[in-house]
């Protein structure tokens, strides 16, 4: 199985044996009124497709890591196996099926796991049947096996820095990331010195699918991102970091991400900060 599969490849194995698809939708930023992701998945959903619940897989601080223990709980709870295949979508403005991913190759690295491309916009808009409500499904006891090496914390941040070792990828809006606006968590405006911005949207094209492969690595080398050399993705708070370690991913490339992100960086006053 492809990192990338299309609709109609999904829409020709929608029954097979051990293929699960999962809705990772996560609105990491509430609208006016709040979105609730479990009940938009109970309104309409790719056919078989269960709920992850991202938004619950978080140790509770912004959106880091949660525990092994907290992942293979929920993993269990809607029936994941070890020799399962699966298919990740969302409806989220900010691709949250690519944090997903990531939490994925974290702590189930074995699991064979794939986005759908245009998730499930691209289903709907080529008239593919969608059904409400939730089915039951038979829990199973999943068994995590973390890897964490790709995993960098504020600590071994600052200890890149020193080194200049790895590049830093900021996924945030350009606003964001010059601090001309300001941030929506009330922390300090800007960035980690050195870090390059690209933002997350810029990997999607405007019908919501991925980029080329030539356009994905064309996006790096404006940036000024080589990519031979190491490369870590920030964010705000780890999410739309993890778009570009996806998009990298594509390109045979692996990438580490910065968890806590902007919200632990610009927190510290002890960080180095590049600020308007």
């Amino acid at each position: 199985m492809q990192p990338l599969v299309s609709t109609a490849w999904l829409a020709d194995r929608l029954d097979d044996l051990g293929l699960v698809v999962l809705d990772a939708t996560y609105v990491a930023v509430q609208t006016d009124p709040p979105r609730d992701e479990a009940a938009e998945f109970a309104t309409g959903h790719i056919p078989g497709a269960r709920f992850l619940n991202l938004r619950g897989l978080s140790s509770g601080q912004a959106t880091s890591l949660p525990s092994a223990e907290k992942l293979a709980d929920r993993l269990g709870a809607i029936g994941i196996g070890p020799d399962d295949r699966i298919v990740l979508y969302d409806t989220s403005p900010h691709r949250t099926s690519a944090r997903a991913w990531w939490l994925l190759r974290c702590f189930a690295p074995s699991l064979p796991v794939a986005l759908l491309d245009g998730g499930l916009a691209t289903w709907r808009a080529e008239g593919r049947p969608v059904e409400a409500g939730t089915t039951p499904v038979q829990a199973t006891r999943f068994v995590a096996d973390p890897d964490l090496a790709a995993v960098r914390t504020k600590a071994m941040v600052l200890a890149a820095l020193d080194r200049n070792h790895e590049q830093l990828v900021d996924a945030r809006s350009p606003a964001r990331f010059d601090g001309s606006e300001a941030d929506p968590r009330g922390l300090p405006s800007g960035h980690i010195p050195g870090s390059r911005n690209l933002h997350y949207a810029r990997f999607f094209q405007a019908d919501g699918m991925w980029q080329s492969p030539d356009a994905l690595a064309a996006l790096f080398a404006d940036a000024v991102i080589d990519l031979d050399r190491p490369i870590t993705a920030t964010c705000g708070s780890g999410i739309t970091a993890a778009v570009p370690a996806f998009a990298l991913h594509l390109l045979g490339r692996d990438a580490a991400l910065y968890d806590g992100s902007w919200t632990e960086w610009a927190a510290d006053p002890a960080t180095p900060k590049v600020t308007p």
